[in-house]
């Protein structure tokens, strides 16, 4: 298995991070998007560095690279069996796409101050507004960690690195996020330019 990716993708610290849950051994390939390898442009049609390979499969989308993965390696299991459940799962990461990450993408390709102050502003309320569901479970919306962890844990853990302070409502939040940085799957997760969004 060969993941490609920038390096600091959050994406791709996604994808990583459930390989480490699930101790998978891959080849990472950090690629500099001025200089792709003609490999690289066969295998994605868009022309992006964040890629997966596991022999004849190619993936170049977070959430099915991370239910493919969930998949070929069942134990621990990341979804749970009932339809219901998984239903709850894929559209809470759903939500997290809509409500945030589309905002970090602004932060991280706009230079326009007005947008990026306007994108820091939405993911403040809106990640405030979710402080108090994780007051409840230990970890989203359930006792057992799952793809939601897996999906919102490396934003998280970048929030300083965007400007992002959370106000005191959000203090669950922090304990929430506090247990998933102290997992070792989240710590062997981490390249070093991400262990530097937080020295």
């Amino acid at each position: 298995m060969t993941l490609y990716s920038d390096g600091i993708c959050l994406a791709d610290h996604c994808v990583r991070l459930v390989l480490a849950e699930k101790c998978v051994h891959f080849d990472y390939q950090i690629i500099d998007s001025k200089n792709q390898p003609k490999i690289l442009q066969q295998l994605n049609p868009y022309n992006e560095i964040f890629t997966f390979v596991d022999h004849e499969v190619v993936l170049y989308d977070a959430q099915i690279i991370m239910e493919y993965l969930d998949e070929r390696f069942p134990h621990p299991p990341l979804m749970q069996a009932n339809p219901v459940s998984r239903a709850n799962n894929r559209i809470c990461r759903y939500r997290i796409q809509r409500d945030l990450y589309t905002h970090v993408e602004v932060l991280q390709q706009d230079s326009n101050k007005r947008k990026a102050a306007t994108a820091r502003r939405k993911m403040r309320e809106n990640l405030t507004a979710l402080a108090p569901i994780f007051a409840q479970k230990t970890y989203f919306m359930s006792n057992e960690y799952s793809l939601m962890d897996c999906y919102i844990g490396p934003l998280l853990w970048r929030l300083p690195a965007l400007g992002i302070e959370l106000p005191k409502q959000a203090k669950p939040l922090h304990k929430y996020a506090a247990r998933l940085f102290n997992r070792e799957a989240f710590q062997s997760s981490l390249t070093q330019n991400e262990r530097e969004m937080r020295t």
